[in-house]
């Protein structure tokens, strides 16, 4: 018989302990839970209830940085000549998106264009701020608008509106001295913060631009303004339900800068030079104001508002004429032969006596090289009034060295040149002006020359204006401005007023170091060029508005070493071409407004290609002022009629002894010409001698 199976209960009082245990332990952790969740609930909201509701507001209301409008640029008549335009845009806000892909795609039926730019735009949205709009495209037509506005709905996170471009109405007729606007790149914040400056939030806004180059650069901060916000309220997926205005702060516009350019001489400028490159400094020699200062060629800087495409970027920056250099105050050239008045001064200053005569036959020996003069033929005995008028290098190679480079380069710093002036464009060429300490220092530290010494061959260069010498259009326009003043070394001007207030007038100008004697000498030379019928620029300076005349001085620079051959033909490949140069004054009787003009690798030279120019935006300037249209207008005095059948031009010694015709044109300066008659319009380009 098997055995039964046995049972065990364990004591009652052990199994009740066991569940009191186990209760007291489950008890005290839900306790503790219990606790710590109020404790919990009583710090969010008790103790950070403030905190979370400021969070709850900021998740139901953003605030959206808002570009302030750009200041203007106003010409010194009050014409804008970089301004805003309204534009319609279409807009993306990331954080408003499900799928940006899918809003793309979307986006790319109403408008084809974008799906070119699709990567781009994908990279500028994921790069913007939260809650920040990135522009897709601008300047849409008013059909592209009300589509996008039609199919609104239909794409979360896309809005079009309304915002203000900034707008050049004069195009590339202002594109070197004004500048451009372009979006903030990576190398402007590093910069700011390189500085050890708190980077603006608004540089990170896409519709943001600041200024690139010129006046938009050199005053951004004024130009830029403040930046506003708009305090707008969303749902639960980011969309934009409503506005809080009482939230809301507007934008401060920039403030205006007002300049001392003339739009209308401006424009007149660019259009003389037509496909020449080169540039052109108008000033007015009474108080240094710029009336025109051009580039040319040119560009428009409405392409790169918006960015400009890199085909075209290219094909800018690569073309062998270089419109995107400015060539007035950045591109430097030899100045030739108008550099001659300035030797002409060290010469009077060095105690030459202008009466001494130099006979030129073509050329001036000098060691075991011949410097040639522009004449083949040479121009005979010249004294230092009919050098300058007939632009005779061999007069100036004969004579330099007793003045001595030194001298020429005082002279030279005395008139404007190898300086760079406070307008408001920072950047500018210096140039140079060659010296024996110049070439001492230039020496040490290139490797260009061994010898530090200079020698009396470089001086012949630097006389006629070429070797070292360089300088820009700008220091041409000085020189010229302080010749014809005569008494003070006027300094140029470009700004007037920024926001409304006048720029801080010019320190007073020194008084220039030539005397009255030597100055008179110079300009009568000058008077010669323009007004003689033997002078270099005769039928080229030729105004055609009453009694007025220009005073001026031609000049042909070599751009390259010929070694013993000539200039070379004049229809040579454009890179191998001489650089054609004009100055003037006008009018040479009451000096008022001076003239530069550089054509880089001319078809001929300054008279031919540079005066006919200088001479039409000269006219424009005079014809604006008043003062000079009250001259041209008032009427003519009767003319000195010659006696029939004589030549006047032919007439020998008078009776006395007294020198008249031809004759008295090699002894005396010239005295004025009967007032030529008004004409209108343009004259024709006419050839001259290369100088």
């Amino acid at each position: 018989m098997s055995a039964e199976p046995s049972i065990f209960f364990s004591d009652v009082n052990e199994r009740q302990g066991s569940f009191l245990r186990r209760t007291f332990v489950l008890g005290g952790l839900t306790t503790l839970g219990g606790l710590a969740l109020t404790g919990r609930l009583a710090q969010l909201q008790v103790v950070q209830a403030g905190q979370y509701a400021t969070m709850a507001s900021n998740n139901q209301f953003n605030f959206r940085l808002v570009p302030p409008p750009r200041g203007r640029i106003l010409d010194r008549d009050g014409v804008v000549i970089a301004g805003n335009r309204p534009s319609f845009r279409v807009l993306v806000v990331r954080t408003e998106t499900r799928d940006l892909d899918q809003t793309l795609d979307l986006l790319g039926r109403l408008l084809p264009d974008t799906l070119d730019r699709r990567r781009s735009i994908i990279r500028e949205v994921n790069a913007a701020p939260r809650f920040s709009p990135v522009p897709v495209k601008s300047d849409l037509t008013w059909e592209e608008f009300a589509r996008v506005n039609l199919y609104a709905n239909e794409l979360p996170g896309v809005m079009a509106d309304m915002n203000e471009a900034r707008y050049y109405p004069f195009g590339g007729a202002f594109a070197h001295v004004i500048g451009y606007v372009a979006k903030p790149n990576d190398r402007d914040i590093k910069a700011i913060q390189d500085r050890g400056e708190q980077v603006p939030d608004i540089l990170y806004n896409p519709g943001f631009r600041i200024g690139r180059q010129g006046v938009e650069k050199s005053f951004d901060t004024d130009l830029r303004g403040e930046a506003g916000g708009n305090r707008v309220e969303v749902d639960a997926r980011g969309r934009v339900v409503a506005e809080d205005i009482g939230g809301s702060r507007p934008a401060v516009p920039g403030k205006d800068v007002v300049l001392t350019l003339d739009a209308d001489v401006q424009n007149r400028a660019l259009e003389v030079f037509g496909e020449e490159s080169g540039g052109c400094v108008v000033m007015d020699i009474r108080n240094g104001d710029i009336l025109c200062m051009v580039s040319a060629p040119s560009f428009d800087p409405n392409l790169f508002v918006g960015g400009v495409p890199s085909h075209i970027y290219n094909a800018l920056r690569d073309y062998e004429r270089k419109p995107l250099l400015d060539k007035a105050i950045y591109g430097t050239f030899p100045p030739g032969s108008t550099f001659k008045m300035t030797t002409a001064l060290a010469l009077l200053d060095a105690g030459i006596n202008p009466s001494e005569r130099v006979v030129c036959t073509g050329g001036y020996r000098f060691g075991n090289r011949t410097f040639r003069c522009w004449r083949a033929g040479g121009h005979g005995a010249m004294d230092m009034h009919n050098a300058i008028k007939n632009s005779c290098d061999t007069y100036f190679y004969h004579l330099c060295n007793r003045a001595g480079v030194d001298r020429i380069a005082r002279v030279a710093t005395d008139l404007g040149f190898g300086q760079a002036y406070e307008i408001g464009i920072a950047g500018q060429s210096s140039g140079t002006v060659p010296s024996t300490r110049w070439k001492r220092e230039y020496t040490a530290r290139t490797s260009w020359d061994d010898d530090p010494t200079w020698y009396p061959g470089e001086t012949l260069s630097v006389a006629i204006g070429q070797g070292a010498l360089k300088v820009n259009a700008l220091q041409l326009a000085v020189m010229t401005a302080r010749l014809a003043n005569g008494r003070k070394a006027v300094q140029p001007r470009l700004v007037k007023a920024v926001g409304g207030t006048a720029r801080p007038a010019a320190p007073a100008f020194a008084d220039l170091p030539f005397s009255d004697e030597h100055l008179d000498i110079v300009r009568a030379g000058m008077a010669a060029v323009a007004n003689d019928v033997t002078g270099t620029a005769y039928r080229a300076s030729q105004l055609g508005l009453g009694d007025i005349q220009m005073a001026g001085k031609t000049g042909t620079a070599q751009s390259r070493d010929y070694g013993s051959g000539s200039r070379g033909p004049r229809d040579a490949v454009w890179t191998r071409r001489d650089h054609a140069l004009f100055v003037a004054f006008a009018p040479h009787d009451a000096p008022r407004y001076a003239i530069a003009l550089i054509i880089q690798h001319a078809p001929s030279g300054g008279s031919a290609d540079a005066a006919p120019r200088a001479r039409e935006i000269m006219k424009t300037v005079l014809l604006k002022d008043p003062d000079m249209r009250a001259r041209i207008e008032r009427p003519l005095p009767p003319e000195a009629v010659a006696p029939a059948g004589v030549d006047e031009g032919e007439l020998g010694a008078a009776p006395g002894g007294e020198v008249t015709g031809a004759a008295a044109a090699e002894a005396a300066p010239p005295a004025p010409r009967p007032a030529p008659t008004l004409t209108t319009g343009p004259r024709p380009y006419l050839s001259e001698p290369p100088q």
